[in-house]
């Protein structure tokens, strides 16, 4: 199935059902919609343009131009993907929940500083201690040396070999 035939019914229907749900039964608080739905429409409207097969019209036929991107690349497509994704996961929630259930966009980044604090944490002694390494090479000159550069420096005739 194509782009359009998925994506934009899918998009559509979450979106209305929000907004007859919202605006029928219970209040007319949109704002919160109106202001965390942009980013995926937005992406819905980038998929549409670079997704979709340019095709030049000649005399006989049809020739392809510009075939369309691969949406189901790995890295920031599929990251746009989330977005899309969690945004339709969050529409039909608040609708149901009420304004609060905006707060389920807040999950992703606050899971991804989770994720991300170790590895930050990690780089930060690392660096500690790649500042400490250097503030002993100028004051002993052997005593900052490795065992294994000492030991290459004591055979310095032989050379090394891979194994």
């Amino acid at each position: 199935m194509a782009l359009s035939s998925r994506t934009h019914p899918i998009s559509l229907g979450s979106y209305l059902f929000f907004l007859l749900v919202r605006t029928v039964l219970f209040s007319h608080r949109l704002l919160p919609f109106a202001l965390l739905n942009p980013p995926a429409r937005a992406i819905e409207f980038w998929y549409e343009q670079t997704g979709r097969p340019v095709y030049h019209d000649t005399a006989n036929d049809k020739e392809l131009q510009k075939a369309g991107e691969a949406l189901d690349a790995k890295g920031l497509t599929e990251w746009m993907w989330d977005v899309v994704y969690w945004s339709w996961g969050n529409t039909v929630p608040a609708a149901l929940l009420g304004a609060w259930a905006w707060w389920l966009y807040a999950v992703v980044p606050l899971y991804s500083a989770w994720l991300a604090l170790p590895t930050y944490s990690g780089a930060r002694s690392g660096f500690s201690g790649m500042s400490a390494g250097a503030g002993r090479e100028g004051s002993g000159g052997a005593a900052a040396q490795s065992k294994r550069q000492a030991e290459f420096q004591k055979n310095g005739s032989q050379q090394m070999q891979c194994r």
